[in-house]
Parts: structure tokens; C-alpha cells; sequence
């Protein structure tokens, strides 16, 4: 036979994926000698074994359940259901991680109407026997039975007022008689039963109902949040009750070892009196902070503070602590690894380095990479109660509070009078950059984490959510609608870029924090990782931020976005609208001057760390009219100005943003391809890349420029490219007579060039691989279509496991980024390779990076940190061939 069921003494803390958390941790105290209320644990393959049986405990685990119960019986000398000295167990759920959405705790069960008086006689305490009865009867239908506690509060508030009451300990044993009868009669009415009586059936029940949370919403959110597997189940705790409501020298409560939001060595919690556990949290009496403990039972207080710290020296963690004092006496209920905000779980690492109880690779391995990002951009403050409005998708991280606007224009103008504003679009253009630079963040209700708005946002840091379909948003009156709600412009919102939360109304913020104890922390991880990290950032205010945070190079400059700015696109539409070559040779001897300017900036800030500067990849019409918009503008021309200059004008353009127009950019006229149909434009690129190397090193600075060709997929492509990047080079030198050292390489972006990568590499000095685009072609996605349609739905319903444009899809898009390594260093064993795509700042997909042998990630500049972090983490974990057991917030 299985063994399912496990006293606490047959288990330890190593037993987590049988005992669960709870479990373990309870084995595992009772091992180290702590006054821990005896009990036993339902393993979490009796779950999977209640599944498998279609939701009904097998018979082998009841046979066990009696068992366990006898042993419980014999150690405590009491017996469940014993009218003169009963036995009372709790009953908690214990999965192996943490969750939140798993069953309520149900305290008291084994009262009934004989050993309710058996208890009121045995602690000569009526009042304590019935108020933990009433407990019992609320908690039990709640969690099993399935009745709202709401019944049941409204019942006893409405019985204190009647009595003039203003808390619960003042309620007599007749009151709490008085309660427990109108209970019965909420359950008789909205259970359709009578409460059960039969200690027994009230066990199993709740036995049932622990292995039924398992699978409810909640904790199935939860999971795919956490990414928690399906099948490792839930255990049941079963455990001896000791009472905190015997009197005003027993109480209960919770408390931290350290401070869970600052970290600070410090006991952090509070307390009841006369109360049980439930208390703390219902919110219906004050807690006392812990620290005042120390005046009401000194001797208990001393107790529990040793215990604290052998608990944190044994776990070598801070701990999250449940006890309760019965007439004087300590017990502990439950320890477990506390949750932490991100400056807690640095602080708390490193000093507990320092302390020498845990070594610098484990203080690396403490912080989940996610985190970090809570410390570099504001956010709303976690104590906020938050009410969300509408929900897109988290573009950009951050949290922005502002007065709504609809026009970039209007954004511009009412930033500049120093107020601070959210832009609100169905989506943005290039002719919207102003309006982005000047709000705190962008909302948009089209597009998803590759349209304009997110790339754009996330370049400046600024928080941004897109595609928020909810809304309904009228440009012509300034307004969108979420339902009924109606929000003009001038209104104040607050949103969430994380989370892809609005909210109505300012919100409290909690500003950026970059800890002495942060930076320390991300030193060690620099002397451990053996990846390097590099920024995508595309101006030189980007590039010293990505600096700042510890990049060591730039790993994408998207050279496009260098036209973005309002001045320059009027001179790019000149270029694109050009119908001769000396038109458009016109029009790039203007940007010409524009670009180098960038390129200098870029190059004297970095100081000698290399520069990956991707020549241009958009779709052309990008920086053109709006199509539809500009068809309505011609029309009423048509109506108003028939025979027009203007009309003409208008008539040419819309010409030309048709013959651009393309129905899927990816596939169409846009990177090496746009190259080799126009090499004027890309030698204007080279030759500005050129004229900045040779500016800056005139200053004494050294510069690495590595130049890459975008979108190649056949090695002629390449070949061609190189050719023309090279005279460029030769032209340039002949003019100012000095060296020119500079790498050419391209970006892999298309299965065609990871799968002929050998080839490619002959004409290649280095490969970065673009892995949003990768994932795109491979897939056969586009993304805004994906993310705004489908792609949820599949996640949801696990046709895949996460979305493969956060995470590196390592089956199929990373088998093919493998491929292409492999294949390129055949040809060119020191052939450098990297990633660019937004893979390389999400903590899996630099694992895998790692794995395969790259040579850096390059992520957003506000990721640095994050993609530092995870690399080390990266180094360790092939090192101790173990998996990451990092903590979640």
C-alpha cells in the first residue's frame, strides 16, 4: 500500500513536493524540538489520487486518515467527538509553493452540540467553548459548504448592535448560543442541509474541500501567473488545536523576522489578545504591533524572539511565523519563507551574506530577476486597493498619474505649462513622438507590445498600455468610454504599465529605489555571470542610462527611430516621396549631418564599449500620412478645392502611400531589402557611421562601431551589403585620410538565415539574433494580431505554455537560434553572437542564451539590471547543475 498520510514526526523540511510547504515546514519544527501543536499531513499524491478517482477519497487514504487520527488521539489523550475531553483539529491547505488562492483555513472542527459542553466544562470557560463554536459553524460553511460569510457577519453585527455591543469579547456564552442557532438557520437555508454533526464526515469534507481548491480560479490564475505546474497537487494539515481566546493570557498573530518591505533586521508583525488566528487578518479588532508583546507577557515574548532566530539560522531566511499563546504558553502553528518587495529581498540577501549565514552564490540566487524592475520605475504603492477601469496589454513599465489628453499637440503644449499629462490614442505614428516625449505615458487601444507606442515608450522608460480594447475612444468629442464610465479629457488617470491596469483618479507612488545593498548585490553577479550584457538604446540619453545601469556595450541602435523626431520626418517623407535619384540624394544630404550627430553622441557617452548600430528597417509607409486619413483629406478636397494645388499635392501622396502601403510588413519592403532596392540610403548611413568614428577618435575616444545589416535571409543579401558598406568605408577614408575599424554583421531574424547561418557567416563578422521577429516568422504570427486576438485565449487554454513573445519559445525559436550559433561558429569559430530581441531581458529566455553558448543579451536599459542579475543566475545554476529556487513577491 501507498503511504499517503505522514506524522509530523516522520517528515522533515526536504519533503516539500510530497508534504507541501506547510507540511514540511511543520515536520521539520517538530523535528527541531519547537512547541509545535501535534498533527499529521495528507500528502500531495493523495490529491492526485483523489483526482484520479474522480473527486472521491480513495478508501486506502481514509484507512490511513483513522489511523494517523488514533496516533493524534493517543499523543494528545484526547478523542475526536468526545463529548467530556474532545479532541478539536484545523484543517489548511499546503501546496509545495505558496498560493494564494488555495482553501481558507477551518479552525475548531469536532465542535458539535456535545462537545461544545464537554469544552465549556473541561476550561470552565462557557463563553470561550461557544465563541469558538460559532467560529467553527462560520468557517466550515464558508469554506466547504459554500455559503457566503457574509450571512453570517451581517447576523453578528446585527445581534451586537441589538445588544449594545461594540466587540466581540464582550458577547456571554448565552449571546454566542444565541448566534449559533441563527447560524444553523443560514445554513439550513442557503446550504440545503443541516451542519453536520459527525466529527468524522466533517473531516473528510473538509479533506475534500482542500484537495477541491487545488483547482478552483483562483489557484489556477495563480499558477499560470507563477507559472506553478498543474499536477504536483495539494496537501492537507491536519493539526491539534490550541486556543488563543481562553482568556487575556492567551492571544494569537503573525510576525516576520525582518521587516517584509524594507528588509530591515527587525521583528516585524502583530498580535491579539483573547483572539484566534482568523482575527488578525478579518480586520474586525485592531492588532497590536508585536513589539508590544513584550509589556502584556514578557516571558513569552523572550521565547518567541529566540525562536525567531533559531528559526531564521535554521531556514538561513527570513520567516513568516504563525503562533498562538494558550494560558500562557507559546505555540508555534506554521513557518514558512516570508514574501518580500523587491528592496526587502536585496537587503535581506546581502545582509544575510554578510552575516555569513548564507554565501554570496546563494545571495544571488535569493532575488527573482522580475523584481527588479519594481526598484527602476515608479509604481503604485502596494498598499493601494486597486479597482482597475480597464486592462490592456504592459507595454512599458511604470506607473504614471496625469489629465487625459488625446492630441500630441495638446500634450506638448499642456506639458510645457508644467502639468503633467497621459497621451490617450487608439494608436501612435511617427508624427506622435512629440506628444509621447512630453506625457508621463502612453495609452493606446490598438496595437499590441511591437507598435509604435510600446517600442517608443519603452526606449524613453516611460510607462505605456496598448491595446486596451475596453476602450472606446471618441478623438472628435476628447473622450473614451469603458462601459458606462465616461472619462473627457482633462480627467485624471492613473496607469499601470506593468500591469496594463487604468485606474480613475491619482493613485499613492512609490519612488524608484537604488539601494547601496542593490548595487552591491549586482557587483557579485558581474563577478559570477559569464554573459555579457548590453542596452538597446537608440539616442545618447538611452545610452547613458543603459551606462548607469551597468551595460557593457549597445547591443541594438535602431537607426529609424533616429527619424522619429518632428523636424526630421517632413525631410524622411522627402526621401520616401522622392520620384528621381537626385531628388533623393537631396533629401539624404540633409539627414546626412542629422545621423552623424546621433552616431557622435552615441559613441562619446559609451567610451570605447562596442555599438551594434542596425541600419534601417522600417516599412516606409510607416513614416508616411495615415492611409485612411489621408484618403478622407482628398475626398473633401475633391468637394471643396476641386482644381486645387493643394488637392494635387494630396492626390501624389496618397499615390505614393498606396505603392508603399503593404499588407504585411514583415514580409515586405523593409530592412536588407529596402538596402539593396536603395543603397543611397544606406550609404548616407555608412558614410554619417563613418564621419562620427572619425569625430569622436579625433577627441582622444575610442570608439567600437559594430554595423548590421538587418532582415537577411540568403547570404547574397549579405554579400551585397557588406560590399556597399565597405566602398562607403573606402570613400570616407580617402576623404579625411585615417583608419577606419569597424565590424560588419547582421541581425538573424528570418529561419532561412539561422538555418544557412554556415553560409552567412563567410560574409558575417558577427550574428545578433532578433528574436521578436524570429518568433514572428517562425510562428507565422504577427504580433499585434496575435496578442490582441488569440494568443491569450491559447495560453489559457494551454495550447502553449506562456507567450512566446515574452519568453523564448526555446523548442522551436531557440532550436533555431541554437542552429544558427552552431552553424555560424563551423565556419567561424570566434564568431561573436548575441541576442537583441526583448528575450534578452526576461530572466528564462537569458538561461537559455546562456546555455547556448552566446556571447551577450541586450535588452531595454531599464532591464540591465535584471538581464545582469539573471545571467549570474544563469552561471550558477549550470554550475550546481540544481534549478533556481528564487522568491516570489
Amino acid at each position: 500500500m501507498n503511504k499517503f498520510v505522514y506524522m509530523f514526526d516522520e517528515g522533515n523540511g526536504n519533503q516539500k513536493e510530497l508534504l507541501g510547504g506547510k507540511g514540511a515546514n511543520l515536520a521539520e519544527m517538530t523535528r527541531i524540538g519547537l512547541p509545535v501543536p501535534y498533527g499529521f499531513t495528507i500528502s500531495t499524491e493523495a490529491c492526485n489520487a483523489y483526482y484520479d478517482t474522480g473527486k472521491a477519497i480513495p478508501a486506502e487514504i481514509e484507512t490511513q486518515v483513522l489511523k494517523a487520527l488514533k496516533n493524534l488521539e493517543q499523543k494528545t489523550g484526547k478523542r475526536l467527538g468526545d463529548s467530556s475531553n474532545p479532541l478539536l483539529v484545523s484543517v489548511r491547505s499546503g501546496a509545495v509553493h505558496s498560493m494564494p488562492g488555495m482553501m481558507d483555513t477551518i479552525l475548531n472542527l469536532g465542535m458539535n452540540d456535545e462537545t461544545v459542553v464537554g469544552m465549556a466544562e473541561l476550561t470552565n470557560n462557557a463563553r470561550f467553548a461557544y465563541d469558538s463554536y460559532r467560529r467553527f459553524i462560520q468557517m466550515f460553511s464558508d469554506v466547504v459548504l459554500k455559503v457566503d460569510s457574509f450571512y453570517f457577519e451581517q447576523l453578528l453585527e446585527e445581534v451586537r448592535d441589538e445588544k449594545g455591543y461594540r466587540s466581540d469579547p464582550e458577547m456571554s456564552a448565552e449571546d454566542w448560543q444565541e448566534v449559533i442557532q441563527g447560524y444553523k438557520k443560514i445554513v439550513q437555508k442557503h446550504a440545503r442541509r443541516v451542519f453536520p454533526e459527525n466529527p468524522l464526515e466533517q473531516l473528510y469534507l473538509s479533506i475534500s474541500a482542500v484537495f477541491d481548491s487545488w483547482n478552483n480560479q483562483r489557484a489556477v490564475v495563480y499558477r499560470r501567473l507563477q507559472k506553478i505546474p498543474g499536477h504536483l497537487g495539494t496537501a492537507v494539515n491536519i493539526q491539534s488545536m490550541v486556543f488563543g481566546n481562553m482568556g487575556n493570557d492567551s492571544g494569537t498573530g503573525v510576525a516576520f523576522t525582518r521587516n517584509p518591505s524594507t528588509g530591515e533586521a527587525k521583528l516585524y508583525g502583530e498580535y491579539l489578545i483573547n483572539a484566534q488566528g482568523e482575527d488578525v487578518v478579518a480586520g474586525i479588532r485592531t492588532p497590536q504591533p508585536i513589539v508590544t508583546l513584550q509589556n502584556e507577557m514578557p516571558e513569552v515574548y523572550q521565547q518567541f524572539v529566540e525562536t525567531c532566530n533559531l528559526l531564521e539560522q535554521h531556514y538561513q531566511d527570513m520567516q513568516d511565523i504563525e503562533f498562538t499563546v494558550e494560558s500562557g504558553k507559546l505555540f508555534i502553528l506554521q513557518t514558512r519563507t516570508g514574501k518580500r518587495t523587491a528592496q526587502a529581498a536585496i537587503r535581506i540577501a546581502v545582509e544575510l551574506m554578510k552575516d555569513n549565514i548564507i554565501s554570496k552564490e546563494e545571495a544571488i540566487l535569493r532575488v527573482d530577476p522580475d523584481q527588479l524592475n519594481q526598484l527602476l520605475h515608479r509604481r503604485i504603492d502596494d498598499s493601494f486597493k486597486r479597482t482597475a477601469l480597464a486592462k490592456g496589454l504592459p507595454a512599458s513599465p511604470g506607473a504614471a498619474t496625469g489629465k487625459v489628453v488625446f492630441d500630441a499637440d495638446d500634450a506638448e503644449r499642456i506639458a510645457k505649462e508644467e502639468q503633467k499629462v497621459i497621451l490617450v490614442r487608439p494608436e501612435t505614428t511617427p508624427d506622435d513622438i512629440h506628444g509621447i516625449v512630453a506625457a508621463e505615458a502612453t495609452v493606446t487601444s490598438r496595437g499590441g507590445m511591437t507598435s509604435h507606442a510600446a517600442v517608443v515608450a519603452r526606449g524613453m522608460g516611460k510607462a505605456c498600455i496598448c491595446g486596451c480594447e475596453a476602450l472606446n475612444i471618441d478623438i472628435a468629442l476628447k473622450q473614451f468610454k469603458v462601459g458606462d464610465t465616461v472619462v473627457k479629457e482633462g480627467d485624471i488617470i492613473t496607469i499601470d504599465g506593468s500591469t496594463g491596469e487604468i485606474f480613475l483618479g491619482e493613485t499613492p507612488m512609490i519612488e524608484p529605489q537604488l539601494s547601496d545593498e542593490f548595487q552591491l548585490l549586482l557587483t557579485w553577479a558581474d563577478d559570477i555571470r559569464k554573459l555579457g550584457v548590453r542596452a538597446n538604446a537608440d539616442n545618447p540619453e538611452d545610452a547613458k542610462k543603459a551606462i548607469e545601469f551597468g551595460a557593457s556595450g549597445i547591443g541594438l541602435c535602431r537607426t529609424e527611430h533616429m527619424f522619429m523626431d518632428a523636424t526630421r520626418i517632413p525631410i524622411v517623407q522627402e526621401m520616401i516621396l522622392a520620384d528621381t535619384f537626385e531628388d533623393r540624394e537631396t533629401a539624404l544630404s540633409k539627414l546626412l549631418p542629422m545621423q552623424q550627430e546621433d552616431f557622435e553622441g552615441i559613441f562619446e557617452v559609451m567610451q570605447g564599449h562596442p555599438v551594434t548600430i542596425r541600419l534601417l528597417d522600417p516599412p516606409l509607409h510607416e513614416f508616411l500620412p495615415d492611409k485612411d486619413e489621408l484618403l478622407v483629406e482628398v475626398t473633401k478636397l475633391q468637394l471643396t478645392e476641386p482644381n486645387s494645388k493643394k488637392l494635387l499635392d494630396k492626390e501624389q501622396l496618397l499615390r505614393k502611400v498606396r505603392q508603399l502601403h503593404e499588407f504585411n510588413p514583415m514580409l515586405g519592403h523593409r530592412g536588407c531589402r529596402l538596402g539593396m532596392s536603395y543603397p543611397e540610403i544606406y550609404v548616407m548611413q555608412a558614410k554619417a557611421i563613418f564621419y562620427a568614428i572619425a569625430k569622436v577618435t579625433a577627441k582622444g575616444i575610442d570608439v567600437k562601431p559594430e554595423i548590421m545589416i538587418p532582415l537577411v535571409g540568403h547570404v547574397n543579401e549579405l554579400k551585397q551589403m557588406r560590399q556597399l558598406v565597405i566602398h562607403a568605408g573606402e570613400q570616407v577614408k580617402e576623404e579625411i585620410g585615417i583608419k577606419l575599424d569597424y565590424l560588419i554583421g547582421t541581425m538573424i531574424e528570418v529561419p532561412r538565415a539561422a538555418l544557412t547561418a554556415d553560409e552567412i557567416a563567410e560574409e558575417a563578422d558577427f550574428f545578433s539574433f532578433g528574436t521578436n521577429d524570429l518568433t514572428q516568422t517562425t510562428f507565422g504570427y504577427s504580433r499585434d494580431d496575435a496578442e490582441g486576438k488569440f494568443l491569450q485565449a491559447y495560453i489559457e487554454n494551454k495550447v502553449l505554455p506562456e507567450n512566446p513573445f515574452a519568453s523564448l519559445d526555446q523548442q522551436g525559436v531557440g532550436k533555431l537560434v541554437q542552429t544558427g550559433v552552431q552553424l555560424g561558429r563551423a565556419t567561424k569559430p570566434n564568431l561573436k553572437t548575441g541576442i537583441c530581441g526583448e528575450h534578452g531581458g526576461e530572466k528564462n529566455s537569458i538561461q537559455f542564451c546562456h546555455n547556448v553558448g552566446l556571447d551577450y543579451v541586450s535588452c531595454s536599459p531599464y532591464r540591465v539590471p535584471l538581464a545582469r542579475l539573471a545571467a549570474a543566475q544563469a552561471t550558477l545554476e549550470n554550475e550546481q547543475k540544481q534549478p533556481i529556487n528564487v522568491l516570489q513577491t
